[in-house]
């Protein structure tokens, strides 16, 4: 999952354990990364990272879902509102098998 560098761009200076700079370089002189790049290679890190944090912060909305009594007194009625429509689209389905 190779990151677009291209855009606007911001330098900064990043301290990191000798071992894991010298495990990516490693990586990408072996050609086991498809980052050619030092820089490439921490930037798509960071946005797999990113994403990672944004999935589970999206995960813990979603959960709490299940105790919010709004919620749940609102999802009833929007499935009370939609059962025949439902069940016309289930029949529709059994008919076509």
């Amino acid at each position: 999952m190779a990151v677009e560098l291209s855009g606007e761009k911001v330098r900064t200076t990043v301290t990191l354990p000798k071992e894991v700079y010298d495990e990516v370089r490693s990586l990408i002189e072996e050609k086991a990364t498809p980052s050619q790049t030092v820089t490439a290679f921490f930037a798509t890190a960071i946005v797999a990272y990113l994403k990672l944090l944004k999935r589970k912060r999206i995960d813990a909305e979603f959960a709490a879902m299940a105790t919010d009594a709004a919620y749940q007194k609102q999802a009833r009625l929007l499935s009370q509102e939609f059962i025949s429509s439902d069940w016309e689209a289930f029949a529709q389905a059994e008919k076509d098998i």
